[in-house]
């Protein structure tokens, strides 16, 4: 799972296979839409969906975590998917299990749990994220991106996607790290997540995740 090397404002951003972005001059983890729980809120409504997707999740963050090892872990919004379940109740042993790691989410739609979990679970929550020139915004759709402010901005929310046409009529999609020249969408880090294909614009960057591997498309 060898990362790719992207820079902005002349700084050093690694894109990862496993759905993250690596900052090293702030040992920062950037990611966007674990949407934790999900799954189990879809089997209290009755539809049997796997616990084992949200154990991958998991182990999948755990990996970065232990491979990059970062001070700090940046959500940009949509940590969790909606009220606290028995998920919720694996997460909170996790995060025992990492107390010295910093967790700070920028607040998204599906964050609705109660103030006391953040408290407890020991996560900062902000509604938006301003250091330097970087900006992080859970949906980049709730500003307006001015083309001469020197801000770049880091989002969620849209877990991007590209689709890859081939002979015989075929396609396939694969979620993608969504570049302009203002503002970046990271792909949905929770595998049960679908995906809205982007249609990039010229000068805009978009990589695709594929069998574990970072390929540019465009």
């Amino acid at each position: 799972m060898t990362p790719v090397k992207f820079d902005i404002h002349k700084e050093e951003f690694w894109l990862s296979p496993g759905k993250m972005i690596w900052y090293p001059a702030n040992k920062t983890l950037i990611i966007a839409d674990l949407h934790f729980g999900k799954t189990g809120h879809f089997r209290k409504s009755g539809i049997p969906v796997p616990q084992d997707i949200f154990k991958q999740d998991l182990h999948q963050l755990f990996a970065g975590i232990q491979f990059y090892k970062p001070e700090r872990l940046l959500i940009v919004g949509d940590m969790f998917h909606s009220k606290a379940n028995k998920e919720l109740d694996l997460f909170f042993k996790w995060r025992n299990d990492l107390s010295h790691l910093h967790i700070h989410l920028i607040k998204g739609n599906h964050d609705i749990l109660n103030d006391q979990y953040y408290t407890d679970t020991a996560i900062q929550v902000d509604p938006h994220l301003t250091a330097g020139r970087f900006s992080f915004i859970h949906d980049i759709a709730e500003i307006t991106v001015d083309e001469n402010d020197e801000q770049f901005y880091f989002s969620g929310h849209l877990h991007p996607g590209i689709s890859l046409n081939g002979g015989s009529r075929q396609s396939l999609h694969f979620p993608c790290f969504y570049f302009t020249k203002k503002y970046a969408v990271l792909p949905a880090f929770s595998a049960f997540s679908g995906h809205c294909m982007i249609r990039p614009r010229k000068g805009e960057n978009v990589f695709a995740i594929v069998n574990n591997s970072i390929v540019q498309i465009q």
